[in-house]
């Protein structure tokens, strides 16, 4: 199965960071960063900027950064309608929204839903993807929750959601 990652409006660098390293461990192989996503080895920045930025990631990548193709598009409807033009099934991990393309992460016909190229978007820490992203999505993913919390860290709700789409 081959696995790209889209991190849009994630906020904060060392969840970048964290995310990164995630995506590495489990063989991910892209990485795209949309929106307010803080990017790693930025050219675009001042260079006591970038570096402020990579040193920030490089805390929680731990060398992942350097080990990942890592893209950033200001575009990010053109970059998954591209995706999705080329087979990719796209997959929104999302949780307590109510849509009939919702499955969660443990339900066996998982699986049978994906297919062996899937682009897994990860939104904004606190509200989530951006439902403007929605119509572009194939399936949404949930992580079941046990706890009285309604959801997980971003970069850990990743690699929960990596680790059960690979190994589901």
């Amino acid at each position: 199965m081959k696995i790209a990652v889209v991190l849009d409006n994630i906020r904060s660098t060392y969840n970048v960071g964290a995310i990164l390293r995630s995506c590495e461990g489990f063989g991910v192989s892209k990485v795209v960063l949309s929106g307010v996503t803080p990017r790693v080895h930025d050219n675009s920045l001042l260079p006591h900027l970038r570096e402020k930025l990579d040193k920030q990631i490089r805390k929680t990548a731990l060398g992942a950064e350097d080990m990942l193709e890592i893209y950033a598009f200001d575009d990010i409807f053109s970059t998954i309608s591209d995706f999705k033009n080329k087979g990719w099934k796209i997959v929104g991990l999302e949780n307590n929204i109510q849509d009939e393309r919702l499955i969660s992460l443990k339900d066996e016909r998982l699986r049978d839903k994906l297919g062996d190229k899937i682009v897994l978007i990860l939104g904004e820490e606190v509200h989530g993807i951006d439902q403007k992203l929605y119509n572009l999505i194939d399936v949404f993913v949930e992580i079941p929750m046990h706890g009285k919390k309604e959801s997980f860290n971003v970069s850990v709700a990743a690699g929960v959601a990596l680790y059960g789409i690979l190994e589901g």
